[in-house]
């Protein structure tokens, strides 16, 4: 099965919204006629309609970098998905590493937010992955699986084909530690197989799974080169239009 490729750019909480527009302007620019892969920024929600009006006429998609659980209501500093909606958003990462590990959110606050994505529309990226601690105690499958099986509770089949995985390695995440391909391989295999024990195989075949933490020009060859490594999910890399554009056309 082809899954296409999907290039995206975490931009955490950097650029005001006037560098923002400059940076995805300059994406926009560079990803003009591009079929063959999909392209994706995520800037903080502050610009998120600038950007995407900045992007309109290219193939870039835009995303939040979260996404609240109810329609509206009392829930001061979160946003809904009909608010993202309104901004013309089509994509929401979940669940990453920093949300968990900064800001304690668990895999069942997680699902609710992944619940709240799809029933609105929008595609989630569910981010999973293992602190060093949890590698060094041979612990990485059993703390995926935890997070992958809890994180896609209810979760079904039909609504799963519009999920996207990604695994990012808390200890490679802005420590310019990268995940050897082949480590990398390895987990991507077994996040599908897990995926093919929960929904079917036919449907693992599909989903896209990406690889990220400190992906950068020098890495991302290799990577992408690997049969169950769909994409990358970029922080720091991201936020250079020509580094950025490099990791966009790999090779």
């Amino acid at each position: 099965m082809t899954r296409i490729p999907l290039i995206a750019g975490n931009w955490k909480m950097y650029l005001t919204r006037t560098e923002a527009v400059a940076l995805a302007s300059a994406v926009a620019a560079a990803t003009q006629g591009l079929t063959d892969r999909e392209v994706m920024i995520a800037p903080p929600f502050t610009a998120l309609a600038a950007v995407k009006e900045a992007v309109a006429s290219s193939p870039v998609k835009v995303a939040a970098q979260n996404v609240g659980w109810e329609k509206e209501g009392a829930f001061t500093g979160e946003v809904s998905p009909p608010m993202l909606l309104d901004a013309g958003i089509e994509m929401v990462i979940i669940g990453h590493s920093e949300r968990r590990h900064i800001f304690g959110e668990d895999n069942s606050m997680i699902n609710r937010r992944l619940r709240a994505a799809l029933q609105f529309a929008l595609m989630p990226i569910l981010c999973i992955g293992e602190t060093l601690a949890e590698r060094e105690a041979g612990n990485t499958f059993n703390v995926l699986e935890e997070q992958l099986t809890q994180g896609l509770a209810q979760i079904t089949a039909e609504q799963m084909s519009n999920v996207v995985v990604a695994y990012e390695p808390v200890w490679a995440i802005g420590t310019g530690k990268t995940a050897t391909d082949a480590q990398a391989q390895e987990v991507h295999a077994f996040i599908r197989e897990l995926l093919a024990r929960s929904y079917e195989k036919t449907l693992a075949d599909c989903i896209r799974i990406l690889y990220g933490g400190s992906v950068k020009p020098e890495n991302v060859d290799s990577l992408m080169a690997r049969p169950d490594i769909d994409g990358v999910l970029v922080g720091g890399a991201s936020l250079n239009a020509t580094t950025f554009e490099r990791i966009i056309y790999f090779r």
